[in-house]
């Protein structure tokens, strides 16, 4: 029997740089997991398109988890703000006052994610 492993602890998912699950390929079906979820949630919103702000630490394994999860959520239609290097508080403050859906803040390589509501 085959363990199954969680993606999802306390803080996030966390991993290290191309290793499962910090892949280009989990990252992405992370993403369209999010987005899906976001497409199916009922919103007071006149826009029917969902929008999710994404920021990162500097570390250069960033922009491949940036692309990865960004191309994910695209897929689903929804539209990524890439905010680039920022503290963690400021992710929380941009989603609110960009009336985003969602916000995401990865930095050493633990991906936070927040839907707002």
């Amino acid at each position: 029997m085959k363990k199954e492993q969680k993606l999802f602890g306390t803080d996030g998912i966390r991993g290290t740089a191309n290793q499962y699950p910090m892949v280009p390929e989990t990252v992405c079906r992370i993403g369209q997991a999010i987005g899906y979820t976001l497409q199916q949630t009922a919103r007071n919103s006149t826009s029917p398109i969902r929008k999710v702000v994404i920021g990162k630490d500097t570390r250069l394994s960033g922009y491949m988890i940036e692309q990865a999860l960004s191309s994910g959520l695209n897929s689903m239609g929804v539209f990524v703000q890439l905010v680039g290097p920022l503290p963690t508080p400021g992710i929380g403050y941009l989603t609110r006052t960009m009336r985003a859906d969602a916000g995401s803040l990865f930095r050493h390589l633990i991906i936070h994610f927040k839907i707002m509501e």
